[in-house]
């Protein structure tokens, strides 16, 4: 549904994109990750038709974001941060509206009124001027707007920005649903978002892609975590044999235990063979686990990396 081929742009002498490559499918919401200046702002201008890249090539669905660019805008459904709504209008009015310069027929629009009132949760506010409301349900108004036209992809850029915690919990779960249906890519810089309301993860930092991840096997974790009491020497050399295995780091503790982290290949599901590989050793296995990924420590660690090489 969209797809992004070797994206570069630049401002002057900055390089916000070097190159960035990605193909997101119909069903998935997609967390588009990275520190400020990081290049995501970029990328979303690009994929909404607002700028055109350098170089490279981004599509919507079947058409090319320049040479087709408004086939590929009737696709898409964009929440800019701070949903900039008409503040003096009422939610009804304003929705309409929307729905009438997004050219949905006029025997549709109160249907697709309905639709999203109920889908973003504004039945009670549906009468009320937008300056009346709290930021939490203008962010649903903005939402709601996205959606008018039944678009196929949403790009959402920090949509749940200064909102409070329940308010937060409120538009994730709007997202979650919308994402059952339609292709999302939501901006943010809080990792706990994706982590909570995407099914993949694309990290940026200075302008290249250093994580392009699926939550689920990104939880899983891509390798284990070994305790042994009273190893005996050779151990590590035994586990680093087992199939599937890239590399152990070793670690005495000081109760006495070692600790081996087993690096994996990706796929791979190596727990019941570096059981065996244990015992066969004679090994005394006191812990065998999954390590987890964090994403704030890879973001910490490639944000280092950046400003090293910046």
């Amino acid at each position: 549904m969209i797809r992004a081929e070797q994206l570069v742009h630049t401002y002057g002498a900055t390089t916000a994109l070097a190159g960035i490559s990605f193909e997101i499918p119909v069903g998935q919401i997609v967390g588009l990750v990275g520190p400020n200046g990081a290049g995501k702002t970029t990328a979303m201008k690009i994929l909404t038709g607002y700028i055109a890249p350098a170089s490279g090539k981004a599509s919507i669905g079947d058409h090319d974001i320049v040479t087709d660019r408004l086939a590929a805008q009737r696709l898409l459904g964009y929440l800019p941060e701070n949903a900039p709504v008409w503040r003096d209008m009422l939610v009804q009015d304003y929705l309409l509206l929307i729905a009438k310069l997004r050219n949905v027929l006029a025997t549709e629009r109160q249907k697709r009124f309905s639709e999203v009132v109920r889908a973003c949760d504004l039945a009670s506010v549906r009468t009320k001027p937008i300056a009346h409301l709290s930021k939490g349900f203008r962010q649903r108004v903005g939402l709601a707007q996205a959606m008018i036209h039944d678009p196929q992809v949403l790009i959402l850029d920090e949509p749940t920005s200064g909102l409070d915690p329940t308010q937060i919990m409120e538009i994730r779960e709007v997202i979650r649903r919308m994402g059952q249906k339609k292709t999302v890519i939501l901006s943010t810089h809080i990792l706990s978002e994706v982590e909570s309301t995407c099914d993949r993860a694309l990290m940026i930092v200075g302008g290249k892609i250093h994580v392009d991840e699926n939550m689920d096997s990104f939880r899983r974790g891509k390798g284990l975590r070994v305790r042994a009491l009273n190893a005996p020497a050779g151990t590590r050399a035994k586990l680093a044999h087992v199939p599937g295995v890239l590399s152990v780091d070793e670690e005495a503790q000081p109760d006495g235990t070692t600790v081996y982290r087993l690096t994996t290949a990706p796929g791979a599901d190596v727990a019941v063979a570096v059981a065996e590989a244990a015992r066969d050793a004679g090994v005394l296995l006191t812990e065998l686990a999954r390590e987890q990924h964090d994403l704030e420590d890879i973001f910490r660690s490639l944000k280092a990396q950046d400003g090293r090489a910046a």
